[in-house]
């Protein structure tokens, strides 16, 4: 995800068709049917239940996979097509009642291959998975159907895993448009928050978040390049993982940026989380980012779920992160008091190179974009194979691709320097070098922390139809950028919409991080369950 300006001119229909109606005339309001709580009506017996629980369940109280499975189908059919219209799931695995029906074979003959046998899945729309088609939220790859599973859908797989279906997403991971609105795409139209239904999920993960907190799968998987797993986990209350870049295997992922990219899990608990990410960190020789001596070996993170990790421990806390909404900044500094409550010794520090790596980031991701699109499409035999005709696509399709907003940066992305220039090779080696050594690296070590902390983000904006996304601020901007780890975690709530915690730490810092994490949510269990309300008072929600 790229977070998109805060001035946007858009007009909105929130959909739940394929493709996107002609938009409204400017400055109305979006039109939408909701539904109250009290209508849905759909009891659902493993609502916000944890992965733990639920193979304890198929363990010992004759829960199958199939039982599961088909639950969580008809969870998805009442929360996400019919009543309160979540647009979270974009497509369904025809074959996952059948996957999961060889997992309860297995099971009855003595075979569980691990925490995540029988669990259901949702994965992103970016992210291969045979036999569902991969589009990115694109009608360009509409009928687009990998021959093979991603690595990480492999490593799912072998660990036991059903895949239920995609998630839906902001249109090419939110990397199209200047003017885009996270959680839009063609192909799925606008995935709503839970908590609020005219609220938006932010993005590019926006459907992965959305269905984990609405309970629409046991757990999700998104994927990041700036801000698009932290971002919707914060927002719809559910804990994300941003890996470090290399720790879980890019091959069969729609790119972004070779420097930036990562796939992660998000989840209701950082417990569900670490049994997610230890099933996808592996080595893949096919990704020249996942290899190298300095990569840890496979671990199991939940290893790491240690109540006590605080005691302790030193957190750096980067007040200049916050100051953008007094909600956000009571609820950090409640968070802060927990922190200590809970034995941690408080640093007030900063990054000193913050927000001096945007330029040089931009840079890096408009040049990285194109030859890694390209080469993805090709290995895959896709449908269109060059950024050039997927430009073309949209001019040619452009009122269902394009009636919101334009595609200004894949036409910038033709006109950047290539990856053998001397100018993207300096921007690279800048932005890793202010995000990383000179930034997160040096805050850490000035004043031996084992963490960083700040406000992941403000609370979800409205779906605007005049003004667009409303980025209010943000905390983990540094770690996208250094390809550092970051962890999201419930601090608190802004009148019942949710605000993330978020943990930046070193390279290959997951053990510690998820440790901290765990503390602090077991010190404050700070996360509720949403409630699909139509609205919030407008006293929730002023901008500033």
């Amino acid at each position: 995800m790229r977070r998109a300006p805060p001035a946007l001119l858009l007009t909105l229909t929130l959909v739940g068709c394929a493709t996107a109606p002609p938009p409204e005339p400017e400055g109305s309001g979006p039109t939408m049917t909701v539904t109250a709580p009290s209508a849905i009506g759909f009891h659902f017996p493993f609502e916000d239940a944890d992965i733990a629980t639920l193979q304890k369940r198929m363990s010992t109280d004759g829960l199958t996979s199939h039982a599961l499975t088909q639950g969580y189908l008809d969870r998805i059919a009442a929360l996400d097509d019919d009543g309160p219209r979540l647009n979270a799931v974009l497509a369904l695995n025809p074959d996952a009642l059948r996957e999961a029906d060889t997992l309860d074979e297995e099971r009855r003959n003595g075979h569980v291959r691990g925490p995540l046998h029988g669990i259901p899945i949702l994965i992103k729309d970016n992210i291969d998975a045979t036999p569902m088609a991969t589009t990115a939220g694109s009608l360009a790859l509409s009928d687009y159907h990998p021959s093979r599973d991603a690595f990480l859908v492999q490593r799912l797989r072998a660990a036991g895993a059903v895949i239920l279906g995609k998630t839906n997403l902001s249109e090419w991971a939110n990397f199209r448009s200047t003017r885009s609105i996270s959680g839009w795409s063609a192909v799925g139209g606008q995935t709503r928050n839970p908590y609020a239904l005219d609220r938006n999920p932010c993005g590019s993960s926006s459907g992965s978040g959305t269905a984990a907190a609405a309970s629409l799968a046991a757990a999700t998987i998104g994927t990041e390049t700036d801000g698009s797993i932290i971002c919707p986990a914060s927002v719809t209350g559910v804990v994300g993982m941003k890996p470090t870049v290399g720790l879980v295997s890019r091959k069969g992922i729609v790119p972004i940026s070779a420097s930036q990219d990562t796939a992660g899990p998000m989840a209701r608990s950082v417990a569900d989380a670490a049994a997610l990410l230890s099933a996808i960190a592996a080595p893949d020789p096919k990704d020249a980012a996942n290899g190298g001596k300095s990569r840890p070996k496979s671990v199991d993170y939940t290893a790491h779920l240690k109540r006590d990790a605080l005691q302790g421990a030193r957190i750096g806390v980067l007040r200049k992160s916050a100051g953008y909404h007094p909600e956000v900044d009571a609820a950090f500094d409640r968070a802060i008091e927990a922190l200590k409550a809970a034995g941690a010794t408080i640093v007030e520090t900063s990054i000193p190179t913050a927000g001096k790596w945007d330029d040089a980031e931009n840079a890096v991701l408009l040049s990285e974009f194109r030859p890694g699109l390209e080469s993805y499409l090709a290995a895959g035999d896709a449908p269109v194979r060059r950024l050039g005709d997927i430009v073309e696509f949209n001019r040619t399709h452009e009122s269902q691709e394009m009636p919101y907003f334009g595609q200004e940066l894949f036409e910038q992305a033709l006109k950047a320097p290539a990856l053998s220039s001397a100018k993207y090779k300096s921007a690279r080696d800048t932005a890793r070098r202010l995000a990383g050594p000179q930034g997160i690296d040096a805050a850490l070590k000035r004043q031996k922390l084992d963490a960083l902390v700040a406000p992941a983000t403000g609370p979800s904006w409205r779906i605007d139809t005049v003004l667009g996304d409303h980025f209010s601020g943000a905390g983990y901007g540094a770690a996208a950028v250094a390809g550092y780890p970051s962890i999201s975690v419930p601090m608190g709530d802004a009148h019942g919409l949710p605000l993330g915690l978020v943990f930046l730490g070193k390279k290959w810092s997951e053990p510690r991080l998820i440790e901290l994490a765990y503390s602090f949510e077991q010190a404050t269990h700070a996360r509720t369950a949403p409630r699909f309300l139509p609205t919030i008072d407008d006293v929730a929600t002023t901008e500033h």
